[in-house]
């Protein structure tokens, strides 16, 4: 006995991290007040999420874009906004536009770079970066938000319940910064995706599939867990108000990467019905996924979900992928690496080299210098 548990001792386990998305670090002088607990006990928030554009105004084709020549409305490169937002932004709070670089010091330890407390000392231009300052509710408590209520109205919001941080396994609970990201780029491109069929691999709360809600026909939010998928369901029902102007519908289902086949077990909840899969198959010209690149296996898995799905396609897809790269100082390498990352850009580098007779892959970069439809901090690293 003495021998077995020296030797647990030497070989730790650890079954999982705690996990907190960087969105929720930005809520000054909120109190956070959970709106229930979900069915294995972890607290939900309620956030609004500020739209800089109502949706009456996306669908009338009110919004700012980019001109030929670029004169009349510059887009502000990387983590700025359209020249037009910049009022709109500030009222919503703002920290300075320095990006967060992985830095090393003289010693070789990583220098972290702090945002200052007070934006009262810095200089004017520099009064670009906005916050994300949530609006916490508590179900029953009303009352003691009536100031927060008032500056929303039900228009330009994306209510979205979510959890702030929970194990490495349910981290699609949480609301992620390349989910606004991809968001923004919807909105940009709206008449692209008019009137399209959708697939979101990895959906999480559903932020994503919602605003595409706002412009495609039909989109289907996928994920694996049905505690993830009831709350992504909830949200879908909250935010059916913005989806109602242009007809959009989304359908929240259970989309395993680990698996060959779509469920269709009808005792299985968010299992696929027949109408549904030939729905998908025939008319899907669109897939995304944001944040979902964390782990090798996973990488892996999504891109064999992806190419069996492609593969099985009537038209030919255009397939969206954010991801927010995440510096880390690691014992294995002694420096600041992105393994998951690097490792995402392999796989991704093997499908558009795959020649199988069958299906070609062109893979092309899209730069964040859009303009910013959605109230969240833009950094370098998306």
């Amino acid at each position: 006995m003495a021998d077995l548990a020296e030797k647990e001792m030497d070989t730790p386990t650890f079954r999982s991290d705690t996990v907190l998305s960087d969105v929720h670090l930005h809520c000054p002088s909120k109190r956070h007040l959970m709106v229930r607990l979900n069915a294995v006990g972890q607290p939900v928030f309620l956030s609004y999420f500020k739209l800089l554009w109502s949706t009456e105004d996306l669908a009338s084709g009110k919004h700012v874009r980019e001109t030929a020549t670029g004169r009349e409305q510059q887009c502000r490169s990387g983590d700025e906004l359209c020249d037009k937002d910049r009022s709109i932004v500030k009222e919503e709070g703002e920290l300075n536009s320095e990006g967060v670089e992985a830095l090393l010091d003289d010693d070789g330890d990583l220098e972290v770079v702090r945002r200052p407390r007070s934006a009262s000392n810095l200089q004017a231009e520099d009064l670009l970066r906005d916050i994300v300052c949530p609006v916490i509710l508590m179900k029953g408590k009303e009352d003691a938000f009536e100031d927060e209520e008032q500056e929303f109205t039900c228009s330009d919001v994306v209510k979205i319940e979510h959890t702030m941080a929970t194990p490495l396994e349910d981290v699609g609970k949480q609301v992620w910064r390349a989910a606004f990201l991809l968001a923004d780029y919807i909105l940009f491109q709206r008449d692209t995706f008019r009137g399209c069929s959708v697939l979101e691999l990895g959906g999480g709360t559903g932020i994503t599939s919602i605003i595409m809600g706002t412009v495609a026909k039909r989109v289907y939010c996928t994920d694996v867990g049905e505690d993830l998928l009831a709350m992504c369901e909830q949200n879908v029902a909250l935010n059916k108000h913005l989806m109602e102007p242009g007809g959009g519908e989304v359908k929240v289902k259970e989309l395993d990467w680990l698996k060959d086949e779509f469920c269709t077990d009808p005792d299985t909840p968010y299992s696929w019905s027949e109408e549904e899969i030939a729905d998908l198959l025939d008319h899907c010209s669109v897939i995304m996924a944001a944040d979902v690149f964390y782990d090798d296996d996973l990488t892996d898995a999504l891109f064999r979900t992806l190419y069996r799905i492609t593969h099985n396609l009537r038209n030919s897809c255009t397939v969206y992928l954010a991801l927010e790269k995440r510096l880390n100082f690691t014992l294995r390498h002694l420096d600041i690496t992105c393994e998951a990352y690097s490792h995402f850009r392999n796989t991704l580098n093997d499908l558009e080299n795959l020649q199988d007779g069958k299906m070609k892959y062109t893979v092309e970069h899209i730069k964040p210098d859009f303009c910013q439809f959605l109230v969240y901090e833009r950094i370098e690293q998306l």
